[in-house]
């Protein structure tokens, strides 16, 4: 198995289903509009829960691999270019952006356009030097394996724990609303560039990806929840998320379980799971979304 399979697998929905409702799940589920956990409760979230959360929103590479999947041409328009990482002066907007170019450098990277990801490199070491966790990126490391196609491997894999391993030091050292901003940042952009390309290349599977975003939002809301009212910013945020998630309110997800079947790969038995999730989304629920998700990213990535 290699590590591209491997990152891919940690952002799969299903393996989130899986996480959250292992111990309820018979038959046919239909994910409610709410999220079991109300907002209220937020702040006691566990350590765990938080690190499924993490896990599955930290890593863009599986809408750029369903992306390569569809012949689906590399564009630099989907790039957030207008973001000046120099210019951020506030750990709102480093942490946030940090998200969003974490986001871009995942796409960059799958589409082995180093010379781009060397630029986006750059600002992502400034805005993590501002908020003081550039020590975790091997920045020497990360530059050579782009520039070097045969290491993209170990570039996913490198980047992908940079990014989780400062998650986790921001909620252990008392600064959790930066973790839920990069968080954040990552999410939207990605949410941004799925959708724009399906306005342009339509999908089902990547259509069915965006309409499972419905439950990533749910918590990524209970994230941010203890710190709407940190701030200006922070309320514009917490307001921005809440009306992307108007527009999924009437977007269901049927989940479906299945009989473990156990299947020969490489001369071994292992066990496939044959759980399977229904996404329906409506073309005008999913013009909405599109809207919204691009309103809402193009403000964040022009205020600096």
């Amino acid at each position: 198995m290699t590590v591209r399979f491997i990152i891919i697998q940690l952002i799969l929905i299903l393996v989130f289903f899986n996480c959250r409702n292992s111990s309820t799940k018979q038959g046919e589920f239909v994910f409610p509009d709410e999220d079991s956990i109300s907002v209220a409760d937020a702040e006691l979230l566990s350590d765990e829960a938080l690190d499924d959360i993490s896990r599955n929103v930290s890593s863009p590479v599986e809408i750029a691999d369903i992306l390569q999947k569809m012949s689906v041409p590399f564009s630099a328009g989907y790039l957030a270019t207008s973001i000046d990482a120099g210019r951020q002066n506030t750990s709102f907007d480093m942490a946030l952006k940090l998200g969003i170019l974490g986001a871009d450098l995942g796409y960059l990277n799958m589409y082995e356009k180093t010379g781009n990801a060397i630029d986006v490199l750059s600002s992502i070491k400034k805005l993590s030097d501002g908020i003081n966790v550039g020590h975790f990126f091997d920045f020497e490391t990360i530059k050579r394996l782009s520039l070097n196609r045969s290491n993209l491997d170990s570039l996913f894999l490198l980047s992908n724990n940079s990014y989780n391993q400062i998650d986790k030091f921001l909620r252990e050292e008392g600064r959790g609303q930066l973790s839920a901003l990069m968080l954040t940042g990552v999410w939207i952009e990605g949410q941004y560039l799925a959708t724009q390309v399906l306005k342009q290349y339509p999908d089902t599977i990547l259509r069915n990806r965006v309409g499972e975003q419905k439950i990533i939002l749910n918590d990524l809301i209970m994230l941010l929840a203890p710190y709407c009212n940190s701030g200006q910013e922070y309320r514009e945020l917490c307001r921005d998320m809440q009306d992307i998630k108007e527009k999924y309110r009437d977007v269901r997800i049927t989940y479906t379980v299945g009989e473990p079947v156990m299947m020969e790969k490489d001369g071994a038995l292992v066990v496939v799971q044959t759980d399977q999730s229904k996404v329906n989304m409506s073309d005008e629920q999913l013009r909405m979304i599109t809207e919204t998700s691009l309103k809402i990213r193009n403000r964040l990535i022009s205020s600096n």
